[in-house]
């Protein structure tokens, strides 16, 4: 037996325990997939892939050859994130809105092998989780014009839903025509109330009537329906897209700087911190009612190591005068650590509980 036929026979043998390491590697996929399934999380981690690529290709001693493992397990992990999202595949989301809404626009980036389902507000996405009739919602928590959802941070304080991953959705409002309008033509715009106010110079500017509508969704589709060549509507480019409006000006909000959080909310928490990034988590307390309690229950995370980048207060819907407080915080509550601290933070609170905690908080663009 020559050199090339001794190579072939070994690659063959070769090939057949790569073949059965593959089943099991797949079969391990299927789990994670499950697991991200139910708890609402995305497939793509790419803080993951990056530590796994780096761990791995170090155990090729042969530097010709490592550059050709790194694109063996690129090509391995496109294979798995495949067959993931088949697994995935027809999980239900809810979100508030319409097609075309920015909510719909961020929970297609987030879950693009998902089932979308629209609900007629916050409350009635949020409920359709608990249920059980949806496996996960998208629900805004934060605006960087308008500040913070109201609705969803009360629905946080109250519910049992947990938070697994908050994604940052970058909004650029667009001047949208009826078909065959043009923008001299234009004499209202109709959007939702904080589009408009985000838009309300160039509205000036133009000496544009007003008009406020549920979402910026429903605006557009208002403008379709309508056939009105002096009304336009204040939405996004997808929007402009889906009901084939014109887009008469681009990138009209005031602000370049216009963003909005997201946070994908479902009935169980991960509990698995990814290391490789930056971990964070959300809590939620009210505190006794003695003189300090609030600057010694912020006192206890500063004394653990933990950096708060966020504190919010809002008032308890059925106790006048009364607050609760919300904390974003950076680092693993999931350690001993974490553990010993929210057991000293519990001594200065009524109630405390972990809302969610997430890692690298992900950046969405409306394209």
């Amino acid at each position: 037996m020559d050199k090339l036929q001794q190579a072939r026979l070994l690659i063959n043998e070769i090939d057949k325990e790569m073949a059965a390491l593959f089943e099991r590697r797949m079969q391990a996929a299927r789990v994670i997939a499950e697991y991200k399934k139910e708890r609402g999380l995305q497939i793509y981690d790419a803080a993951r892939e990056r530590a796994v690529i780096e761990k791995n290709a170090a155990c090729i001693k042969d530097y010709d050859i490592r550059s050709y493992y790194v694109k063996f397990l690129q090509d391995e992990m496109a294979v798995s994130k495949q067959y993931q999202e088949h697994v995935i595949s027809g999980v239900k989301i809810a979100y508030s809105g319409i097609e075309g809404a920015y909510a719909n626009i961020a929970a297609k980036k987030i879950f693009p092998y998902g089932k979308l389902i629209s609900y007629r507000d916050f409350r009635a996405a949020y409920e359709a989780v608990v249920s059980g009739d949806c496996d996960c919602c998208v629900l805004p928590i934060e605006n960087s014009y308008a500040g913070e959802v109201g609705q969803v941070m009360d629905m946080m304080f109250q519910g049992s839903l947990y938070v697994n991953g908050i994604y940052t959705l970058s909004i650029n409002h667009h001047l949208l025509g009826a078909p065959g309008a043009g923008i001299k033509e234009i004499k209202t715009v109709v959007s939702h109330p904080q589009a408009l106010a985000q838009c309300a110079e160039y509205i000036r500017r133009h000496g544009y009537e007003t008009v406020e509508y549920a979402n910026t969704a429903k605006a557009a589709k208002a403008v379709k329906d309508g056939g009105d060549k002096t009304v336009a509507a204040i939405a996004s480019s997808q929007t402009a897209r889906l009901y084939g409006l014109e887009l008469l000006d681009h990138d009209i909000n005031e602000s370049a700087v216009n963003s909005t959080r997201f946070a994908v909310f479902s009935r169980v928490e991960n509990k698995q911190v990814n290391t490789a990034g930056d971990s964070r988590f959300m809590l939620m307390f009210t505190v006794k009612n003695e003189a300090g309690a609030l600057a010694q229950a912020l006192n206890v995370l500063s004394s653990y190591g933990f950096n708060m980048r966020a504190l919010r207060s809002r008032p308890m819907k059925d106790l006048a005068w009364e607050y609760y407080f919300y904390i974003e915080a950076e680092g693993d509550e999931t350690g001993q650590n974490g553990s010993d601290m929210l057991r000293h933070l519990a001594l200065h609170c009524d109630m405390l509980k972990v809302v969610g905690h997430y890692s690298d908080e992900v950046m969405l663009k409306d394209e």
